[in-house]
Order: C-alpha cells, then structure tokens, then sequence
C-alpha cells in the first residue's frame, strides 16, 4: 500500500498522476491533514478579541479536509489506482502527521508533491516534502507539479 499526501494542489495532483503511472493497480491510501484552528491561531501569533467556536470551526476543517481526501481518492481511482481517502489531524507538523499515518498503515511507500519553493519562501514557509525526506524510514517519491518541473528545467537551461 502506498501512501499519498493529497491537498488538492496540483502538485499533489501531479503526485497522484505519478505514483498511478510507476505504479498502476496498487492500493493507495490519499491522505489530507488538517489542522485544529486553536493550533493555527497559536502558530501563526494571532490573538482575537470576540468569542469563537472552535469545534465548529473545527468540525468544519475536518469536513472539507475529508471531502478533499475523498476527491483525491476519486481522482487516483480514475487514475488507475484502488484508492480511499482518510484524514488526520496534525499534532505536531504536518510532515509529521504523514509519517505517522504512514507508519501505522503499514504503508510501503510515501508519495507527495513538491511546492517547488527555494530561497527566503522555502526558509519562511518550511518544506513538506524535504521534511518527508529527511525523517521517513521508507521510501519516498517527490513529484513536482508540470509548472515547477518547467521552471527548473527552464533554470538549468539559463545556466549553460
């Protein structure tokens, strides 16, 4: 079984198209996380000063984190994959939260896609994949979007 990290981007869609190629016919599990919105609040230094609900807010970010799950699933399954969606919450990061899942799913292989950032936006924003890729005990394939695979291509050739 090989594990997805699916967040409707098109690099995460790339990642699908990718592993259904190198690997048609196998079982996939596309996973989404979410986060709750009291951990949000508390990353990004935000204080609010009205009353919130926040297990509404977070019953709704699990709802739409699985209706996106579930489109991924759709999209590997037409793809040529047997695939279902699952959701996690994240704990700790959310490179985290794939490695765990991947983990207790017994997954053989992890799938994702890559944002293609560098510089300052990859220091700033942090790096999924390359925290994948330095932390996972199983294989791991990165997969850029077409549009990133085109400016690095298209970089490489501004170099000669």
């Amino acid at each position: 079984m090989i594990l997805i990290a699916y967040d409707g981007s098109d690099d995460s869609k790339a990642a699908i198209e990718q592993a259904s190629k190198m690997f048609p016919g196998e079982t996939a599990t596309i996973l989404t996380v979410w986060q709750r919105f009291i951990d949000t609040m508390a990353r990004v230094g935000a204080g609010v000063g009205v009353v919130i609900d926040y297990d509404e807010i977070d019953k709704e970010s699990e709802a739409a984190s699985a209706e996106k799950a579930n489109e991924g699933a759709a999209f590997a399954n037409e793809s040529g994959l047997q695939a279902t969606g699952k959701t996690v919450v994240v704990d700790t990061t959310i490179a985290d939260a794939i490695l765990t899942q991947a983990a207790e799913s017994g997954a053989s292989l992890i799938v994702c896609g890559s944002r293609g950032y560098t510089g300052l936006k990859s220091l700033m924003l942090g790096s999924v994949s390359h925290s994948i890729l330095q932390h996972a005990d199983l294989p791991v394939v990165v997969v850029p979007s077409p549009a990133v695979a085109k400016a690095r291509s298209d970089h490489r050739k501004d170099l000669k």
